[in-house]
């Protein structure tokens, strides 16, 4: 009998590596209900289309994705990072669509020894004077896209922009990093209400300052409302109106309508981008998910697989944090924007396009027509002491 038992537990302890196998936990918090659901969704699921092609690993390390929604509250999200951290012991976290949501939880979970990989929100609090060596941010810090508008705009000759965006930190980042790069006047600045739908006041204000162009930082249902709006107040077609990839997503179109249509904006990234790994992921998004990818599927998808790279190059352990962070910073994977790498804060240095509205068939979608900057970095870099 005795003997048997040992016999017994040999074979448990041999076979316990194959069913026990290690795991990564990977936490998501993100925005999947309310105002500006769409942008959460699309990261999750180009986050977890990632994981899909590897059969539930990234890297080649099996991976536990958590995923909870913070409906965009930034008490929740709060809650959901405490227990990620305290209960579930997530080795990464990412999700974060709204920057004033990042600046309340980032700092927690980075001190705490976690890794955050940021998927979206990049305020200039985290990536100047702010910054951590645990927080990577793979999609862009937020004044780039509208750095690129603001030198589109003045290349092209508008000399009295009316601009506005939502008052809270990633809308503030807008207008200023817009104004880095546009140097002619500025007919109005206006702050918003994050969340408001009726721009019937600002429009009015708007048309009253008689700008030459307009450029507008408004995402999700704000851009949707905005847009709509704009044109049923007559004004599509005789100011012309600008703005980045946010308010002119694919996620955003379907219900903006014609609206949108011919509107120049500005991204990172484009479905049209000619590398290998972007058709691919285009593809394999359509065919997972019965829609075109939107920028933020992108972003999602991009941050899996920055992960996966690093989890490849340290044979899947996060625990030898200095390994993992040094692993991250190589950027050792192939983006669907092509060329890509970290500057010294841990945010982009990449190539901003600049993008039409166009219809395609009955789908209305954006096109590149130009690129506003190469291998651009941010403004906060050297603000960031690491």
């Amino acid at each position: 009998m005795r003997k048997w038992m040992i016999a017994l537990i040999t074979i448990v302890l041999i076979g316990a590596p194959a069913t026990l196998a290690a795991q990564v936990k990977i936490g998501m918090i993100t925005t999947l209900s309310g105002g500006g659901s769409a942008l959460g969704v699309a990261v999750r699921d180009g986050f977890k289309l990632a994981i899909d092609q590897e059969g539930g690993k990234l890297g080649g390390t099996a991976v536990e994705f958590l995923v909870e929604d913070d409906a965009r509250k930034s008490g929740k999200a709060l809650q959901v990072a405490n227990r990620f951290v305290k209960r579930d012991k997530v080795d990464i976290m990412t999700g974060i669509i709204w920057s004033n949501l990042a600046i309340a939880v980032v700092p927690k979970v980075v001190d705490a020894g976690v890794f955050y990989i940021s998927p979206n929100a990049g305020p200039s609090k985290l990536a100047g004077e702010g910054c951590h060596e645990n927080y990577f941010n793979v999609a862009w810090q937020n004044d780039n896209l509208h750095e690129a508008m603001g030198q589109h705009v003045a290349q092209k000759g508008y000399k009295n922009a009316y601009i506005l965006a939502p008052n809270y930190p990633a809308g503030k980042d807008a207008l200023r990093g817009f104004k880095r790069f546009y140097k002619g006047k500025v007919a109005g600045e206006v702050y918003t209400k994050l969340g408001q739908t009726d721009y019937a006041a600002e429009i009015a204000a708007l048309r009253g300052a008689n700008p030459d162009s307009v450029f507008f930082f408004l995402p999700g249902g704000m851009g949707i409302s905005f847009i709509k709006q704009y044109h049923q107040a007559g004004l599509t077609g005789k100011i012309p109106l600008f703005g980045p990839a946010f308010s002119f997503d694919q996620t955003i179109l379907g219900a903006v309508g014609d609206a949108a249509l011919g509107v120049i904006n500005s991204s990172q990234w484009n479905k049209d981008i000619d590398n290998a790994a972007n058709k691919q992921f285009v593809a394999a998004f359509q065919k997972a998910y019965n829609r075109l990818p939107s920028l933020y599927a992108s972003q999602g998808y991009d941050a899996a697989r920055l992960i996966g790279g690093a989890l490849k190059s340290t044979g899947g352990k996060v625990s030898d944090k200095a390994a993992f962070r040094a692993a991250l910073r190589k950027a050792d994977f192939e983006s669907v924007r092509g060329s890509f790498k970290f500057g010294p804060n841990h945010h982009p240095v990449q190539d901003v396009h600049v993008r039409e509205v166009v219809r395609e068939g009955k789908v209305l979608t954006n096109k590149i027509v130009g690129k506003a900057f190469s291998d651009h970095a941010d403004a906060y870099a050297g603000q960031c002491k690491m």
